[in-house]
């Protein structure tokens, strides 16, 4: 299993020691309520999660610690990117905060808009479907 770090990308203004845990609605599909946090160990890509979540307050970049089992994504991994080449994974068991990244890639505007399109057909296509 992957070492880390890790990273969680989200609009929420957050403190070391802090956690996060599942419970919330999926930045994707905001119709369902994600019963895993989701991570990765590649700041760029917590950086697009955080870029693309939903709210008004400024993307960050936490580093986090997963306190107890977790898996790859198969959101990502099964449907998209078979061996897991971004990284990406979930826990049902919340995650700590152990300090923030500032010097991730931002987006372009441009590519955030195309982001977003992608985003919204995916919404309206059922293979879109989420693995909660």
């Amino acid at each position: 299993m992957d070492e880390g770090p890790f990273f969680h990308g989200t609009k929420a203004d957050l403190r070391v020691g802090d956690h996060l845990a599942a419970g919330f609605r999926s930045n994707y599909r905001p119709d369902v309520v994600m019963k895993h946090i989701y991570f990765t160990a590649l700041p760029d890509g917590a950086g697009l999660a955080a870029e693309l979540a939903p709210g008004e307050g400024a993307p960050r970049v936490y580093i986090v610690e997963p306190t107890g089992p977790f898996e790859d994504d198969p959101n990502v991994t099964d449907k998209k990117f078979p061996g897991n080449p971004t990284r990406s994974y979930r826990s049902r068991e919340p995650l700590r905060i152990v300090g923030e990244v500032t010097d991730w890639r931002r987006q372009t505007p441009e590519a955030l808009a195309a982001w977003r399109e992608r985003l919204a057909a995916v919404r309206e296509d059922e293979r879109g479907e989420i693995i909660n």
